[in-house]
């Protein structure tokens, strides 16, 4: 880019810069509000302001990099999250819109599964950035909230943002639900596990692929490896009367049901659309006493 740009020229040049690379056009928009510091209505407003050189180089920088596939939320440095800002690097997966999907309808149907809401006790297992720990904690204080990862570096990205969130949270490094068996029972467990079949790595956008960890997103052949070990392990975690809430990958709802279903013989078990109208979320609600 030549000369001082004005906002609106800006946007201008990394909307066709970003499509002509297959990338989300939309992306100058969101790098632009970071480094302005401004809010998306704040930036259109302002579309005829001259850019400051140093945040034109930036800017121009930052387009030209996440055209080669590096994730915006890496330049930046954070996705936004149930309204707010979690860190983010290559050690965890960036948090998406669905998962906001799968925390409401827990909240949800937490409220109506326990009258009596002292003492519940929730673990998120493959918290990654914690934006599930974090956001059910703050959303819901009378929850016990324990987050587990397999990665250290995962652990320590979620650490922080639970500081800095101000979310008093426990965690514990270990391989899914490992670290609660022979400790006190939970009453709700929620997780989005890696669920991407093995074979669809191919298909995956080089921004996912190349930068977000694998351990993360794939869940074996089939993409199920994940919630078939949890049956294994639910069972000596969970209270007689619980609630389970899974995300999963669209098309794998009546799959991971059946699971659930023999696992929990007498559990209400739900499968839920996100808002694209695809199957995203599962439930079970185990009935007992509280």
């Amino acid at each position: 880019m030549v000369g001082h740009l004005k906002v609106f020229e800006a946007l201008k040049w990394a909307s066709s810069f970003l499509q002509e690379n297959n990338r989300d056009a939309n992306a100058g928009e969101i790098l632009l509000c970071a480094f302005l510091r401004k809010t998306r209505a704040q930036l259109y407003a302002d579309v005829r302001m001259e850019l400051p050189s140093d945040i034109q180089v930036k800017f121009e920088h930052a387009v030209m990099e996440h055209a080669q596939g590096t994730p915006v939320q890496h330049i930046i440095g954070y996705e936004e999250f149930y309204g707010r800002k979690f860190r983010v690097n290559e050690h965890v997966l960036i948090p998406r819109p669905e998962t906001e999907e799968l925390v409401l309808g827990a909240i949800q149907r937490i409220g109506k599964h326990f009258p009596d809401k002292s003492g519940l006790k929730m673990v998120d297992v493959g918290t990654g950035s914690g934006a599930i720990a974090v956001t059910m904690k703050l959303e819901c204080p009378f929850l016990s909230v324990t987050a587990i990862d397999i990665s250290p570096y995962a652990i320590c990205v979620a650490q922080e943002n639970a500081r800095e969130l101000n979310a008093d949270i426990s965690f514990k490094q270990g391989d899914l639900l490992q670290p609660m068996i022979g400790e006190e029972k939970v009453d709700i467990v929620l997780s989005n596990p890696p669920y991407i079949p093995d074979r669809d790595i191919d298909m995956l956008s080089a921004v996912v692929k190349d930068h977000e960890p694998h351990l993360a997103l794939f869940g074996g052949k089939e993409g199920l490896d994940f919630y078939v070990r949890f049956m294994e392990e639910l069972p000596s975690v969970i209270s007689n009367h619980a609630l389970i809430g899974f995300e999963i990958g669209a098309g794998q709802g009546e799959q991971v049901a059946k699971l659930l279903t023999e696992t929990f013989a007498n559990s209400k078990v739900e499968i839920v659309n996100d808002i694209n109208g695809k199957d995203r979320m599962v439930f079970c609600m185990i009935p007992g006493s509280k």
